[in-house]
C-alpha cells in the first residue's frame, strides 16, 4: 500500500520529485514527462496533474544539465499537441450523446451555444486556455463537442502548444536555478499563470463591457422612442 501511495504521489506531484525521477530512471524521464503532459491535456478526468509547474521544473533541470532542453521542448510539444487532439476527438465522439435531452441540465441548446462560441472565439480560446489549469484540459473537449472545424482547431492547437511549452521550459531553463526562484517556486508558478491569464481576463472584461454598452444603448433607444 505504501508503494502504491508513493507512486501516486510521484505521478501527481512529479514537478516536486523530478530530480529524484531523473536520478532513478535516467532517459526514461522523457517518456514519463510525455505521459504526464499528454494525460493532463488529453483526458478530461485528469485536470489535476501538474502542467505549468512541470514544464518549469523540466526547464530548470535542463538548465543545470540534467535534461536536454531541446529534447524536452520537442517531446513536450508533441505531448501537448497529441493530448489536445485526443481530447478534441473524445469530445466529438462522446459529447453529442450528452445533449440528447435525457439529462435535465444538458440540453441541445447548450451544445449549440458552445458551437457558436467556438465559431466566434474558438482559436483564441484554445491558445489562451493552454496557460490556465483546468480550462486547459476542458477547452479542447468542448471544442470537439461544439464541432469546431478540426483543421482550424489543429492550427491553434499546434500554435498554443508550441507557445505554452517553450515559454515555461525556457523560463525554467534561464531562471529556475536562481536561489530566490527555487525558494519561492510555487509563488513563481502562480505569478506566471496569472500573467499568462491576463489576455483572457482582458477579453472577458472587454466582452462584458461591450454587452453592457449595447444593453444601455438599446435601453436608451427604446426610451427615446417612447418619448417621441
Amino acid at each position: 500500500m505504501e508503494l502504491i501511495e508513493y507512486f501516486i504521489d510521484l505521478f501527481l506531484h512529479l514537478d516536486r520529485h523530478l530530480g529524484e525521477v531523473i536520478k532513478q530512471y535516467g532517459t526514461w524521464t522523457y517518456l514519463i514527462l510525455f505521459v504526464i503532459i499528454f494525460c493532463e491535456t488529453g483526458l478530461v478526468v485528469t485536470p489535476f496533474l501538474p502542467g505549468d509547474s512541470l514544464l518549469f521544473a523540466a526547464g530548470t533541470f535542463a538548465g543545470i544539465g540534467a535534461l536536454n532542453p531541446v529534447g524536452i521542448v520537442v517531446i513536450l510539444c508533441i505531448a501537448g499537441i497529441l493530448g489536445d487532439t485526443a481530447n478534441y476527438w473524445i469530445g466529438a465522439y462522446v459529447g453529442p450523446r450528452a445533449f440528447t435531452g435525457e439529462i435535465r441540465f444538458l440540453k441541445k441548446e447548450y451544445l449549440e451555444r458552445t458551437q457558436r462560441f467556438y465559431e466566434k472565439h474558438g482559436g483564441k480560446t484554445i491558445v489562451l486556455a493552454r496557460f490556465l489549469p483546468i480550462l486547459r484540459t476542458f477547452a479542447p473537449f468542448v471544442a470537439g463537442i461544439g464541432t469546431m472545424n478540426y483543421s482550424r482547431f489543429l492550427f491553434y492547437n499546434v500554435f498554443g502548444a508550441l507557445l505554452w511549452v517553450n515559454i515555461f521550459v525556457w523560463l525554467g531553463y534561464f531562471f529556475g536555478s536562481i536561489p530566490v526562484v527555487q525558494k519561492h517556486f510555487s509563488l513563481v508558478i502562480v505569478a506566471i499563470v496569472l500573467i499568462s491569464a491576463s489576455p483572457l481576463a482582458y477579453e472577458i472584461v472587454k466582452g462584458w463591457l461591450e454587452k453592457r454598452r449595447a444593453a444601455l444603448t438599446s435601453t436608451a433607444s427604446r426610451s427615446a422612442g417612447t418619448t417621441d
